[in-house]
């Protein structure tokens, strides 16, 4: 599994630290706050991309394909999804996603059925096998992440999702609720 992540005290330097000093020594007329949030968001990004890379890589899962995986398993039964609804779901092209099916079906995971709508079309459905997987999975994934988030308490955690929500809805407006 992925190293262990240190908890660090809240008062400790950090990259970011030494970048706004930097910046603040060199053009002291700008002001950098929006750095030190922009650049941690994005320094933990990249972080925290590659603690679960190693994770979906250890369960034998390429770049995305849990994401199908947790799409279909969210639709709830009988865990079935168009090709244009996981590439919705999933915020990626109909081709990734079709690649992404190629490999998730060669494990057995999933299969292509017959579209009810059109026999022409084919939906994505996960196989018991591949319920069984992600559900599994689902929950080793979460507790990675709560162990990726361990510097923080729960009311730290609760204060920083509605930072976060708040900061996303300005940006992206307020998501469709599905049925």
């Amino acid at each position: 599994m992925a190293r262990e992540v240190g908890h660090g005290a809240a008062g400790a330097t950090d990259a970011i630290d030494v970048a706004l000093a930097q910046w603040a020594r060199e053009r002291p007329d700008l002001d950098a706050r929006p750095m030190s949030v922009v650049g941690r968001l994005h320094r933990l990004g990249d972080l925290w991309e590659g603690e679960l890379r190693t994770f979906f890589a250890e369960a034998g899962l390429g770049n995305g394909d849990f994401d199908v995986l947790a799409s279909l398993r969210r639709a709830g039964a009988p865990y079935r999804m168009s090709p244009g609804q996981l590439a919705a779901s999933t915020i990626v092209t109909s081709g990734a996603v079709s690649k992404r099916v190629d490999r998730l079906e060669a494990r057995g995971l999933v299969r292509r059925t017959v579209c009810a709508d059109d026999a022409r079309g084919r939906d994505v459905q996960l196989t018991d096998e591949g319920v069984r997987f992600t559900d599994e999975l689902v929950a080793r994934h979460w507790a990675n992440e709560e162990r990726l988030l361990g510097a923080l308490d729960e009311g730290e955690q609760e204060q920083l999702v509605g930072l976060l929500r708040r900061l996303l809805v300005d940006l992206e407006g307020p998501a469709d609720v599905p049925d």
